[in-house]
């Protein structure tokens, strides 16, 4: 069992691969939790196209060198 939790709501459900999905879908700071596992993030960035991200927001990180 897997808990999917954000600011607002937690959800429960069996697989780690329907709790990633359903952290896509709700598009928002989840932590995954379950099965000895703590997964924190933002799920869905998949990639960035001419300088968009998929949810079609700008993409503003800039790597720089020292």
């Amino acid at each position: 069992m897997y808990k999917v939790k954000t600011k607002t709501k937690i959800s429960e459900v069996v697989t780690l691969d329907e709790a990633m999905k359903l952290a896509k879908e709700m598009n928002e700071l989840v932590t995954i939790e379950g099965d000895a596992i703590e997964i924190i993030g933002l799920f869905g960035a998949d990639a960035v196209h001419e300088g968009k991200c998929p949810d079609g927001s700008d993409y503003t990180w800039k790597k720089r060198r020292r």
